[in-house]
């Protein structure tokens, strides 16, 4: 079993830096307008030809309420009714992008994300998942990893009963925090008992796995409040929980302009914040996966850590990251083979784009083969918290220390600082370490330097 992390308040602050969340390698910050639907025709053939494996992501964009915290690329609306001609366009694309793979593929992950997915009426919902299942090979045995995002607001019992008879059988709940006066400042009003609620009915109908997400360095929050939100969450013994680091950035994010930055606690607060959130939840008994994830030992992200199989994707640690992604609906982005794409993030553009009966892929990338390599040295650090160099040698033909040598120096000051251990044959991530591997992993990128850090949240 890994060890415990370790806290260490001065290699926190020396290591603290903004940078990518490595969902991909390269970001989708390097995707540029030259990749478009050719592209993805050519690799969807050569997806059907190698008969791999699916993962489905499907966007819903729609919220009746506004989050002021949010960076989501959502539509608020009240009016249920502009999802009608949303629907048929992403069935549209669903019919367009199936016709180019071969039936055989099994689907074994799907997602809804958003926006909130549950905007969708019960009706809705039955249609696009038969429409589905029409045009991919959906599994109907529930072994597939299916899982949905839950607002409780919009969400009850009977809901529940629906998702679970369409075949999901994972929900992931947003709720960020608990205190009434955090909520009002953010524009998020949920109760306790709401949460309750859509916990318990996914246990009566036997959802497999609950996932709960939380905010830290949101308006109004202190040390002491947040631990007491952590503590009712904990007594709700989710599989999965993920905390995140709020990241304040009006200038890119409308919404968050209406947060008061004199009401956000300070960097010390945060740092406090989140080291009682691990001590609380690794008393509770959950293991840290690593880039705000946390799952209890026999939750299947445990086991694949443990067992070294564990991957990361657009839709974050997954144990399906063998399967090509296919992101569906505005904004979506995909995976399949080495090419990455991403639809329209506008939805009158998607949806006039469709309407047209062209694919609305409008950026993308095709990876090289440096990109190839740190990209699996990336996976591994992230994942795994280790790298042994002989396996990527021998899988891309190379002598480690002298493809990376320019960046030796890097790697001793960080074994110096005790981050890591370095020697001629690996790189561990100690445990003082394992909060800040992203710092780890942004040595290996080539693309940093030319970015502007300000596009990206803090370790931290």
């Amino acid at each position: 079993m890994l060890d415990a992390i370790r806290w260490d308040s001065d290699l926190i602050r020396r290591y603290d830096l903004a940078g990518p969340r490595y969902t991909s390698y390269p970001t989708a910050v390097q995707f540029n307008s030259q990749v478009g639907t050719f592209d993805l025709f050519h690799a969807l053939r050569d997806s059907r030809k190698a008969l791999r494996p699916l993962s489905l992501y499907v966007h819903v964009p729609f919220c009746a309420n506004i989050c002021y915290y949010c960076a989501c690329n959502k539509v608020i609306t009240k009016d249920r009714g502009r999802a009608l001609p949303y629907l048929q366009r992403l069935e549209q694309e669903i019919q367009l992008i199936a016709c180019h793979l071969d039936p055989a593929q099994k689907v074994e992950q799907l997602h809804f994300g958003g926006g909130t997915p549950t905007f969708l009426s019960h009706d809705e919902l039955r249609q696009l998942m038969a429409h589905l299942r029409k045009h991919f090979n959906l599994l109907d045995d529930d072994s597939g990893d299916y899982g949905i995002e839950i607002d409780p607001r919009e969400a009850d019992w009977s809901t529940m009963g629906l998702l679970r008879e369409l075949g999901f059988n994972r929900v992931s709940i947003g709720l960020q925090d608990l205190d009434p006066a955090v909520q009002r400042a953010v524009n998020r009003l949920q109760s306790l008992e709401e949460t309750r609620a859509v916990i318990d009915a996914a246990r009566t109908l036997q959802f497999r796995s609950i996932n709960i997400d939380l905010i830290y360095g949101l308006p109004k929050q202190t040390p002491d409040n947040f631990a007491r939100t952590v503590e009712e969450v904990i007594s709700l013994q989710p599989d999965r929980l993920s905390v995140f680091n709020y990241a304040h950035l009006p200038e890119r994010f409308m919404p968050q302009r209406r947060i008061n930055g004199n009401e956000l606690p300070s960097p010390t607060q945060k740092l406090e914040m989140l080291q009682r959130t691990i001590e609380q939840l690794t008393a509770a008994g959950y293991r840290y996966i690593g880039m705000d994830h946390f799952a209890l030992p026999d939750d299947e992200l445990a086991i694949a850590q443990e067992e070294e199989t564990l991957q990361r994707n657009f839709q974050g640690y997954t144990t399906h990251g063998h399967c090509d992604l296919i992101g569906l609906g505005v904004s979506a982005i995909s995976q399949i083979g080495d090419l990455y794409c991403q639809n329209s993030s506008d939805l009158n553009e998607y949806q006039n784009t469709l309407a047209a009966a062209q694919l609305a892929t409008s950026r993308g990338l095709v990876c090289n083969t440096d990109d190839r390599l740190r990209r699996a040295v990336i996976q591994q650090l992230i994942c795994n918290f280790s790298l042994e160099f002989a396996e990527i040698e021998q899988m891309f033909n190379i002598d480690f220390q002298g493809y990376f040598g320019a960046l030796w120096p890097q790697l001793q000051g960080m074994a110096s600082d005790g981050l890591i251990t370095l020697d001629r044959e690996r790189i561990e991530v100690l445990p003082a370490g394992r909060l800040l591997v992203r710092s780890v992993c942004m040595v290996f990128d080539a693309y940093l330097e030319q970015q502007n850090r300000q596009r990206f949240s803090r370790v931290i």
